[in-house]
């Protein structure tokens, strides 16, 4: 019986096809076809790959390339192959592979020998397989994806306008904490507008910010002699700011509305000390509202690289570096960890301040990263919420320490007396 497999050599116009069947004994016999990347030419492929009884496609992740691939095959290949008479378990079944897992010997490459290479390495389970959500998680991803690279955006225009007016000798940011603050944009759009009184900039002002009247003045004094040029790029910077942080709000409604039916768990990741709603968001986006592609807590802090590595040699550990992983969720745990440290009386702050002085400041906020991992994976697989049991865990480590700490020192031969410390003495 046979059982075909294709590899697709995936680039921008050209796609490099090759099938073969993996059931027979001896040498595989590949059978080779070139198809174009436009969505007629991927129809066209669906419907060969249908024609020759192809149970398995594996492909390589090629920049963003393979997402349109990936999604004709997935809307009108895989349904077929699964939906006929006698098809197993893996009928059907996309398989998306790092391109750095399938790499060939320097200087004999090319497209048709790639996708065999490809072939031969999923059979033997020699390829490093990529996690795909489902369409819908995926067009999660897009939107919440989009609004990061939105709110990037809006830094690095903030750094922008603070370089635009330290060339026109406005010293606004030197007593003006947020640029982007009420008070500050009132007196930069009025500059923008063409105000050239000091005094009226500064009245502008909040009465509880901290600079004072007479430092605001002295601040603003270059606007008597600002070049018209300046107002203009000002009053540009301010239009661009206000149409990024309207985008910003538009996605994030959008993503609220597309996981309208996930509130539930958005809401139980929002309460862990650190996540708040934007990250948990992010978070369900990226893992899903369930993390069930996940089946145990191990597998997902593996899946975004915030364990411990593992490359061994001869029986010796060589490195215990952290794998590259989802890098999206790399910055959300390592964001959500500098702020859960800082919960006055959370799990985390006794943790981090425990790991502190033995592991260093980064590799400390490491492993709190760790944890949270773990415990959204609890929160969306187990469907729990989370409840803060930092000070008695905390009275019981200390217990479970000072257990520990007389059973050492009985095998080294001291005797340990029980009862209180004597008044006076230090613990």
């Amino acid at each position: 019986m046979s059982y075909r497999i294709a590899a697709v050599d995936v680039h921008k116009k050209m796609l490099a096809v090759v099938v073969a069947d993996v059931a027979g004994e001896g040498d595989y016999q590949f059978e080779r076809r070139k198809f174009g990347a436009t969505p007629g030419e991927l129809h066209v492929l669906a419907q060969w790959l249908d024609q020759q009884e192809v149970e398995e496609v594996v492909m390589e992740s090629t920049a963003q390339y393979w997402k349109p691939v990936w999604g004709t095959l997935e809307r009108y290949w895989k349904p077929v192959r699964q939906k006929r008479e006698g098809a197993s378990q893996m009928c059907g079944t996309l398989h998306l592979c790092q391109a750095k897992s399938n790499r060939g010997p320097r200087g004999r490459k090319n497209d048709f020998a790639d996708g065999e290479r490809m072939i031969k390495r999923l059979v033997a389970h020699e390829l490093v397989l990529s996690f795909v959500p489902d369409p819908e998680q995926r067009l999660w991803r897009t939107v919440t994806r989009r609004k990061h690279q939105l709110t990037r955006a809006k830094v690095v225009y903030k750094n922008q306008l603070e370089s635009l007016l330290e060339q026109a000798h406005l010293k606004l940011s030197s007593f003006v904490s947020d640029l982007l603050g009420v008070s500050a944009r009132r007196m930069l759009k009025a500059l923008a507008e063409g105000e050239t009184d000091p005094a009226a900039l500064a009245a502008m002002a909040d009465c509880r910010l901290r600079a004072t009247p007479e430092q605001l003045r002295d601040a603003l004094g270059a606007c008597q002699q600002l070049d018209g040029v300046f107002r203009r790029l000002l009053k540009m910077a301010l239009e661009e700011l206000e149409l990024i942080e309207t985008h910003i709000e538009q996605l994030e409604r959008e993503a609220m509305g597309l996981m309208q039916e996930h509130q539930d768990a958005v809401q139980r990741v929002a309460e862990v000390p650190g996540f708040g709603l934007d990250s948990a968001l992010q978070m369900i986006a990226e893992v899903g509202p369930k993390a069930a592609a996940f089946e145990v807590a191990k597998a997902l802090s593996s899946w975004v690289g915030v364990c411990p590595g593992n490359e061994e040699s001869a029986g010796e550990s060589h490195s215990t570096r952290s794998p590259k992983g989802n890098h999206h969720m790399r910055r959300l745990l390592d964001q959500a960890a500098q702020s859960a440290v800082k919960v006055k009386g959370s799990i985390f702050e006794l943790t981090f301040h425990r790991l502190l002085p033995r592991l260093g400041y980064q590799q400390a906020i490491w492993a709190i990263a760790h944890r949270l991992c773990r415990l959204l994976w609890l929160i969306l697989h187990k469907g729990v919420r989370y409840e803060e049991r930092g000070p008695a865990v905390s009275a019981k480590s200390k217990r479970t320490r000072t257990a520990r700490m007389i059973r050492e020192l009985h095998k080294l031969g001291y005797r340990v007396e029980g009862g209180p410390l004597p008044a006076g003495a230090r613990a």
